[in-house]
């Protein structure tokens, strides 16, 4: 398995059907943002349909999730100012350095449903900024979402021990590493500290999904670093999935 590349298993799954019938479970579609900017703007999401007291509260969280990945977004609480505010700084800063205006900025956002129970649904977000220089800032946030409410879960909510589990993601990201095609190690990890576990812990078809962003744990020619836990060694260390 590979460390440098990033979703080669995600496989989203097809949505269940509802124990009780007079609770639906949510459904997604992809909403498209097709407003016109003069910088390269562009936005693809999974937005939740049916449901509708429900859908709203999880197009809510969605839409809070993605504010956070934008470096882009000060005082921005909703996507679309986040998108014009982008579109207006590129515009200020073509007027005050005309001949530093190409390449043009880019802003880039998409979401990708890897999981869906009747417990917890996982949202991949891919967010990439572009502001000139060598190379732009992207980064990946996993979003779990509580599939009964529409909320946030935090890891708090979804592992029950987290001693346990960070043993076990400690000892899979060792397997990894001895696995992988590049020879790595773990001092090309972790900037000397001991093993950490990532902000980004979330599910898929076939386990439990950990990514690193780029600069998280390794220098920013390394990548993206992620590794998998199979459902059946995390089980005994989870309170949903």
């Amino acid at each position: 398995m590979t460390l440098k590349h990033i979703f080669p298993f995600i496989i989203v799954l097809v949505l269940f059907s509802a124990c009780d019938e007079d609770i639906k479970p949510l459904e997604f579609k992809t909403h498209n943002i097709d407003t016109a900017y003069e910088a390269n703007i562009t936005v693809a999401f999974d937005e939740a349909v049916k449901n509708k007291e429900l859908s709203e509260t999880a197009n809510k969280t969605i839409e809070n999730a993605i504010l956070t990945t934008v470096n882009s977004s000060e005082n921005a609480s909703d996507l679309q100012t986040i998108l014009k505010n982008f579109n207006d700084e590129y515009l200020q800063f073509t007027s005050d350095y005309p001949e530093d205006s190409e390449p043009v900025w880019e802003l880039s956002i998409e979401t990708e449903l890897t999981y869906q129970s009747e417990e917890i649904i996982t949202i991949a977000i891919s967010t990439y900024e572009f502001k000139g220089g060598a190379h732009g800032n992207d980064q990946i946030k996993l979003l779990n979402l509580d599939a009964k409410t529409g909320e946030a879960l935090h890891r708090s909510s979804i592992i029950n021990d987290i001693d346990g589990f960070t043993t076990l993601a400690e000892s899979q990201f060792m397997a990894s590493l001895e696995n992988n095609k590049d020879h790595l190690n773990i001092e090309n990890f972790f900037f000397g500290k001991p093993f950490q576990l990532p902000e980004n812990i979330g599910f898929s078809e076939e386990g439990i999904i950990l990514i690193y962003n780029v600069y998280e744990v390794a220098s920013y020619d390394m990548g993206y670093t992620e590794f998998m836990i199979s459902f059946e060694e995390a089980m005994p260390y989870l309170k949903k999935h």
